[in-house]
């Protein structure tokens, strides 16, 4: 996968958005890829920590600017 493939803008995306788009990628990708996901929701942030601590995925979240957060979504 190319950078582009790799990532997800999620800007202004409400939720459920930004999840849906996680599932749709997580389909498309094999066990050990990963993708990372932007966003400028915390509502994003509490629905991935919420919906994936007890799936086949592994997810690291970054605050990398104030109200800006990187996700880094691996497929285990």
């Amino acid at each position: 996968m190319d950078k582009q493939e790799n990532y997800i803008d999620c800007f202004g995306d409400m939720c459920p958005v930004p999840i849906l788009k996680i599932e749709q990628k997580l389909k498309e990708i094999n066990a050990g890829e990963e993708f990372k996901l932007v966003t400028d929701h915390s509502c994003t942030i509490e629905s991935i920590k919420h919906t994936y601590e007890k799936r086949n995925v592994e997810f690291k979240i970054v605050e990398v600017l104030s109200g800006v957060w990187e996700v880094y979504v691996k497929k285990l």
